[in-house]
């Protein structure tokens, strides 16, 4: 739904927007290794730790943290975090003392973290804390006004990356992005716009330019309507 997005346009329109903002995919890593990688640790804490490393939350102390997936996150993990929110300290590990940081945490998942604390599969003081200023975001699908924005947003972004000389869509191609479904999101969008530019051979994007999936896809009033 485009979480990330979100996330970095919170950062970059608050006062923390020359700090550093740092993502973190809570269920990419075994949670031993995103402890480690969270809060950092010293010289021979375990195997492999040949020096000292600081972790993401003293990397990014003034700016912001965006933990995405968070429900992801084992039960000693969730303790761990939920003291660092509480005190303002990380605590490296391996380390007997604590650091100061000043962090701002924005929270994301797609599960229902109010289900895995009824199941107490997730700690509830700490969905309480992170319980501060929810936002829901709806899918693609019930937000195609945003679509033209992110089309022209992941448009300069593919362009300059690969040097080519994209500069719009056709109406008819936009009109065909905005009837589609988007049953993966918006980085099904963006995987679609980066394949267009990579196979424009025009200054704009063209419907042939699209996957097939899209281009042949009945539109959405009609399968309202079925």
């Amino acid at each position: 739904t485009g979480k990330e997005l979100i996330a970095r346009a919170i950062h970059t329109n608050g006062p923390r927007r020359d700090k550093p903002f740092i993502p973190v995919n809570c269920g990419a890593l075994p949670d031993t290794l995103l402890e480690s990688e969270m809060f950092g640790h010293e010289k021979g804490a375990f195997t492999g730790a040949v020096g000292t490393t600081i972790g993401l939350f003293e990397s990014a102390t003034g700016g912001t943290l965006f933990l995405d997936e968070i429900g992801e996150l084992g039960q000693a993990l969730q303790v761990k975090l939920l003291r660092v929110m509480q005190d303002q300290e990380v605590r490296r590990v391996g380390s007997t003392t604590s650091t100061r940081v000043d962090v701002r945490i924005i929270a994301a998942t797609n599960r229902d973290l109010e289900q895995l604390v009824k199941e107490a599969k997730f700690r509830d003081d700490l969905f309480y804390r992170l319980k501060v200023v929810p936002i829901t975001l709806p899918s693609l699908v019930d937000r195609r006004e945003d679509i033209p924005m992110l089309v022209h947003h992941f448009l300069q972004k593919c362009a300059a990356g690969m040097q080519h000389a994209v500069r719009g869509v056709l109406p008819e191609t936009m009109a065909l992005l905005k009837e589609y479904r988007w049953p993966g999101n918006v980085r099904e969008l963006e995987n679609a716009v980066e394949r267009a530019v990579s196979l424009s051979h025009g200054p704009l994007v063209t419907p042939d330019d699209l996957p097939e999936s899209i281009r042949t896809a009945a539109p959405l009033e009609a399968k309202a309507a079925s």
